[in-house]
């Protein structure tokens, strides 16, 4: 009987407590590669919104999502503000978008298509979910708030082809997945 191989016993060592700087941590989480999502909703007459790259399902029953907003943002105390929330799932084609609602305030939603629900949640035009949100609670966890959201509605888009495919964020970049056979 052949011993099987430990994976684990080329390591040495784990990292210490020393070496949990925020540099060494975004690295290592920007390993696990995410969507990007859009979370919009009309402010005082004017599209708010911003990008995240945190959105979960988190449960059917009843229907909840999640997403987390740095502590620091200066969107989310507005946005925070609106009824309802849209919440859009990016397609692989739209990373101008995203880098576009990372941007200056004032051009985040410049030639953006896009339409208000009749409760002022903003979705984004081909995008491969949206979502119609309440926000259900606000959990502060370190330097960033975890914000579950109620759904309302979701409408579903296939459009087919590449653009099908969701906007994946990985190690401080955008990238695509390959479409299955």
């Amino acid at each position: 009987m052949t011993a099987t191989p430990d994976p684990l016993a080329s390591v040495t060592t784990l990292t210490t407590n020393q070496d949990l700087d925020p540099t060494r941590l975004r690295e290592a989480f920007g390993i696990f590669p995410t969507g990007v999502v859009a979370v919009a909703a009309e402010v005082d007459g004017e599209p708010v919104g911003l990008a995240a790259s945190s959105f979960t399902s988190v449960s059917l029953d009843p229907p909840l999502v999640s997403f987390s907003v740095a502590n620091t943002s200066k969107t989310w105390p507005a946005l925070r503000r609106a009824a309802h929330l849209g919440v859009t799932i990016l397609a692989s084609h739209q990373g101008t978008i995203c880098r576009q609602l990372a941007g200056p305030v004032e051009k985040r939603f410049s030639g953006i298509g896009l339409h208000t629900t009749e409760d002022g949640a903003v979705l984004l035009d081909e995008g491969l979910a949206r979502f119609d949100c309440s926000i259900h609670d606000e959990v502060v966890a370190g330097d960033h708030t975890l914000v579950l959201l109620r759904l309302h509605a979701v409408e579903n888009a296939d459009f087919g082809g590449d653009t099908s495919l969701p906007l994946i964020f990985h190690r401080s970049g955008f990238g695509r997945l390959e479409a299955s056979a």
